[in-house]
C-alpha cells in the first residue's frame, strides 16, 4: 500500500471479508488474530483481484518496509528530509544497512539509492505539474543540493528538462508502485 487511497481500499477489503485489524497503515497491516490457511488464501486472492499482494516472509516485509518509509520520506513528510537514508533504515528496521542494502538489491534487482532517486523524481514530476512551487523551493523541499544538480538528476532519469517536463505536461508520472 503506498497511499491512503490504498489504506482504505485495503481496510474495505478486510471489513468486507470479516477479518479484523488493529492497524491498517502504510504497506503494513495488523490482525487482531492469525488467520487460518483457507481465510490467507481468500484474503491474497481477494487482494491481487485489487492489485495489491500479500506479503508474508520476513525478507519481503522487510522490503516493502523500506519502500514504505522512502515512500513516506519523500511523499508524505514535509519538513526536515536532510536525514541520511542509511542511518534512518538502519534505526527504523533494526538492522545494519549493509544487510539492508544487499537484500533490497538482491530481491528488487536495483539499489535502495536508485529507488530512492527515483521516487524523488515521481515527486519533482508531481510538483512540477502543480505549478505552486519554483524549482528552486522544489530543489530545497527535496533535499538537492542546488538547482542544477535537481536539473541533471531529472533529465538523467526521464530524459528531458525539468522545464521542458512542465511544458509538454503529459501524463510522464507512473504510479508510486511501478516506480
Amino acid at each position: 500500500m503506498v497511499c491512503s487511497r490504498c489504506i482504505m481500499v485495503a481496510q474495505n477489503e478486510l471489513n468486507r471479508l470479516g477479518i479484523a485489524a488493529t492497524s491498517v497503515k502504510l504497506g503494513e497491516v495488523e490482525l487482531v488474530k492469525a488467520l487460518t490457511a483457507d481465510e490467507k488464501d481468500l484474503l491474497r486472492n481477494s487482494l491481487v483481484r485489487l492489485g495489491f499482494e500479500l506479503i508474508d516472509d520476513k525478507k519481503s516485509r522487510i522490503i516493502e518496509k523500506i519502500k514504505t518509509i522512502i515512500i513516506k520520506l519523500v511523499h508524505h513528510q514535509e519538513g526536515d528530509t536532510h536525514a541520511n537514508l542509511s542511518v534512518l533504515l538502519s534505526k527504523e528496521l533494526h538492522h545494519d544497512y549493509p544487510y539492508l542494502s544487499n537484500l533490497f538489491s538482491d530481491v528488487e534487482g536495483t539499489t535502495i539509492e536508485k529507488y530512492f532517486i527515483a521516487q524523488k523524481i515521481e515527486r519533482v514530476k508531481e510538483l512540477l505539474v502543480y505549478d505552486e512551487l519554483s524549482l528552486s523551493e522544489i530543489a530545497f523541499r527535496l533535499n538537492y543540493s542546488s538547482v542544477a544538480h535537481l536539473s541533471s538528476q531529472f533529465k538523467k532519469i526521464t530524459g528531458l528538462t525539468p522545464s521542458h517536463f512542465k511544458q509538454i505536461r503529459e501524463d510522464k508520472r507512473k504510479p508510486l508502485d511501478k516506480v
